[in-house]
């Protein structure tokens, strides 16, 4: 198996939290590291564009981008959050995308290095799409 370093973001709020909203509209991203065997913290990213009107379906996609452009600025390949909209057939072209159901995100590095094995063998099949992941107690690859 390819080893390789591994960038995920995960979507919270001001207070360092997983809402129950959409990944797009999250305040901000950690971004956070599997290399080594370790999941590190390396810094986060504000939401520049989380409130734009989405009611429009030109703007949901535009925001779609955006936040895709800047996450993979950053070597981001797993986008985790508790929801994900519309948008998430953009999500799936690019990221690997899963779903918690936790709002710690202390507590969601403990489920991911748990749950590990699936992403990475998901990003070293190389897929043209990635598939959805939910990640509980256990872990569900879903076809999108």
């Amino acid at each position: 198996m390819n080893k390789r370093s591994i960038k995920f973001a995960m979507a919270i709020d001001d207070n360092g939290l997983f809402q129950s909203k959409y990944f797009g509209n999250a305040d901000k991203y950690l971004i956070y590291e599997w290399k080594n065997n370790e999941m590190v913290y390396t810094g986060d990213a504000d939401n520049p564009i989380k409130s734009v009107d989405e009611e429009q379906e030109f703007a949901m996609q535009k925001k779609g981008h955006a936040i895709a452009g800047l996450l993979k600025s950053k070597g981001v390949k797993v986008l985790v959050a508790k929801m994900f909209g519309k948008n998430i057939h953009i999500v799936k072209q690019n990221f690997i995308p899963v779903i918690i159901y936790i709002k710690e995100s202390d507590e969601a590095v403990s489920v991911i290095k748990r749950h590990i094995k699936w992403i990475e063998d998901e990003l070293n099949n190389s897929p043209a799409e990635y598939k959805l992941f939910h990640l509980k107690h256990g872990a569900l690859k879903m076809i999108i």
